[in-house]
């Protein structure tokens, strides 16, 4: 079996098992308005009835803090509801937040142990981030030399 390399997969907007059910961004749909309702990742494990708005971000390294806190603040009342709505034990907002330079901050390593995922996870994380921001710079030089006066 070829495994398609992840930069190509894209999931679908709903998997779901008998032990977790996984939102890729998709809104979450609230008995009260809230005005952030569509984190990246939602992932619910049904059997410790815990779960983890995952969102995504590429700051600037000047950024990094503020991005993290911004994220927590952001989705916090959408874990409340959810709490209540889905009757979970917990949920919890987990930024994945990593610089366009590939900065890494230290709450990611605490991020990847809350989701136990292996601590090596980053590199490939960084490695993706490194990619998109050299295909940005790239995309935007040829940009300028085909459109120089």
């Amino acid at each position: 079996m070829i495994k398609s390399p992840y930069y190509k997969y894209t999931p679908a907007n709903v998997l779901e098992n008998e032990n977790f059910k996984l939102y890729w961004n998709r809104s979450i749909l609230t008995d009260k308005t809230i005005p952030f309702n569509r984190a990246d990742i939602t992932f619910k494990n049904k059997k410790t009835k815990n779960t983890f708005l995952i969102d995504l971000a590429v700051p600037n390294t000047h950024n990094l803090t503020k991005t993290i806190t911004d994220k927590q603040n952001k989705y916090q009342e959408l874990a409340n509801e959810i709490c209540a709505m889905w009757k979970q034990k917990a949920a919890q907002v987990i930024p994945k937040v990593i610089s366009s330079m590939g900065v890494i901050p230290k709450s990611l390593s605490q991020s990847l142990t809350r989701l136990n995922l292996h601590l090596n996870t980053y590199i490939q994380l960084q490695k993706s981030v490194i990619l998109g921001t050299c295909s940005i710079v790239k995309n935007f030089l040829n940009y300028k030399l085909n459109h120089q006066a």
